[in-house]
């Protein structure tokens, strides 16, 4: 297809260059001329728009309204709930092209990338549909005669959603699909970086509420920088903070939430790794590990950061992949043509160079790459770098948000494992091998300590279905898929007598 430019794509959603602090699911804030947030694409650097921050009268109002909002929409059936989620999904449907141009518009991914992040809202809101008649509890046997117990599952309340710039949509979307259907209401404060893209989702959301009525507030959202979130993090009328981001970002959101004892759903850093075995199929690894690397620019939490490598087959791996970056095309992301696209702003390319050379400083060695692109429309795009390095390395114990990859060499598997394991994040992991005993090792609980753990797929990219998270410094939250549906509602545990006495438990005898 023929991508449009910027200034139609923002029409085609009915957005001013303009943007204001908030929006709801039937109106939008005002537009203030002041405390301002400029808006560049990293593509071209051009000035895609100017968005107000929201004030303080301007969260509370918007947090009061999502309260006020909840105490109706729970009473809504599940079913019916999931009702509004079919017809959003529907909708995301319609504007699957123009919403996947501004992703890329403002982030900076690959268009075939930014198209996979609005099918994964799509997908999301498929699954919510069927979840939303199957919010299961259990029934349990009592050890009191003529007693009957269960458990049931209640909406939370306010659900407030912060999400990072790297998926600007579908990490909302993965939140939002699921507490709808469990009958709470939302505030999503996105990155000050892509503000564009969320105001286009609750457009979305506003062409949705004309088809299935909502209560105002049943949906919020609140422009802003980290003050905001800040703000919305210390109320305690907000029950639930789903935030994705760094680790450090996360450590003071559970400080903040723990303060007031609320809940945190925490998706955070990942310093994640694929051990190549001798027995691997070495062209599918190939692959997998140049698209892990590359893919989003390597701004991705589940990003391969580390290629753990059997020294039988370290030398002609590491071959490969430098003869396979020589292929990558770097470039305009709006050209389907190209693989990768720039990096999010300056302060990310800085980044980028800082860690170069933090690994040259170590005594590792740059093997392809380490450079920034000459001749680009920006100087936000980068080559993708392969550095030989030890697992010990400051540097490769942290996570770099940017295209680097560190080749480790190990002996045997427990080795590989340990190497693994032995970084503070534990997000996404993989193994190629076609030897059944290893890859059952490396799935046992002595294998991989993350989260995800794959067998000859790489570590970035997941479907919906399966419960998405990490352990350790990545936070221990889970979205999206299997019962991941539980973070956002209250466990409630019931003892129905029918019989004619009191019998106690544990055989406790009381009189009158």
């Amino acid at each position: 297809m023929k991508l449009q430019n910027i200034s139609t794509i923002l029409s085609s959603f009915g957005i001013s260059a303009k943007g204001a602090s908030f929006y709801t699911n039937s109106q939008d804030g005002p537009a203030k001329k002041s405390s301002t947030i400029d808006v560049f694409s990293p593509i071209d650097n051009q000035h895609i728009g100017q968005i107000s921050q929201a004030n303080d009268l301007e969260i509370e109002n918007a947090i009061q309204t999502a309260k006020n909002a909840q105490k109706e929409w729970q009473k809504i059936p599940a079913p019916k709930r999931g009702e509004f989620i079919r017809i959003l999904g529907n909708k995301l449907r319609a504007h699957k092209e123009n919403l996947a141009s501004l992703v890329t518009y403002e982030m900076g991914k690959s268009y075939q990338e930014a198209l996979g992040e609005v099918q994964e809202m799509i997908d999301i809101c498929d699954f919510a549909v069927g979840l939303s008649r199957q919010l299961h509890g259990l029934s349990m046997h009592s050890e009191r005669p003529k007693h009957r117990m269960y458990e049931q599952w209640h909406p939370l309340g306010v659900v407030g959603v912060i999400s990072a710039f790297n998926f600007p949509v579908a990490v909302w979307c993965w939140n939002i699909a699921l507490s709808t259907i469990c009958g709470n209401t939302s505030i999503w404060k996105p990155s000050e970086k892509t503000p564009f893209t969320a105001i286009a989702c609750l457009k979305i959301i506003q062409e949705a509420s004309k088809v299935f009525e909502l209560p105002e507030g049943a949906f919020v959202l609140l422009n802003g920088n980290h003050e905001v979130g800040a703000k919305i993090c210390t109320d305690d009328r907000v029950t639930l903070i789903s935030a994705t981001g760094s680790s450090r970002m996360g450590k003071i959101v559970a400080q903040t939430v723990a303060q007031r004892l609320g809940k945190t759903l925490l998706e955070l850093g990942g310093n994640n790794a694929m051990i190549i075995s001798e027995h691997a199929q070495m062209d599918l690894a190939i692959q997998a590990a140049v698209f892990g690397c590359i893919g989003t620019a390597g701004q991705r939490c589940t990003s391969t950061r580390r290629l753990i490598i059997h020294e039988s087959v370290y030398k002609d791996f590491s071959a490969r992949m430098c003869a396979a970056y020589k292929q990558v095309k770097i470039g305009n992301p709006l050209n389907v043509a190209n693989h990768m696209g720039p990096l999010i702003d300056n302060e990310a390319v800085q980044n980028y160079l800082k860690a170069i050379k933090s690994i040259e400083a170590a005594g590792g060695k740059i093997l392809f790459g380490g450079e920034v692109v000459k001749g680009m429309p920006s100087e936000n795009y980068v080559m993708p770098t392969i550095a030989e390095a030890q697992n010990h390395f400051n540097i490769v114990q942290e996570e770099t948000f940017a295209p680097i990859v560190y080749l480790i060499s190990y002996q045997n598997l427990e080795e590989a494992i340990s190497i693994q394991n032995d970084v503070k994040q534990g997000l996404s992991s993989s193994i190629f091998t076609q030897n059944l005993q290893e890859a059952e090792q490396f799935l046992s609980a002595s294998g991989s300590d993350c989260g995800i753990a794959n067998v000859n797929i790489g570590t970035s990219g997941a479907e919906i279905g399966g419960a998405f998270g990490g352990e350790k410094e990545t936070g221990g939250g889970r979205e999206s898929g299997s019962d991941a549906w539980k973070f956002y509602m209250r466990r409630q545990t019931n003892t129905i007598n029918f019989g004619s006495k009191l019998p106690l438990a544990q055989g406790i005898e009381f009189e009158l």
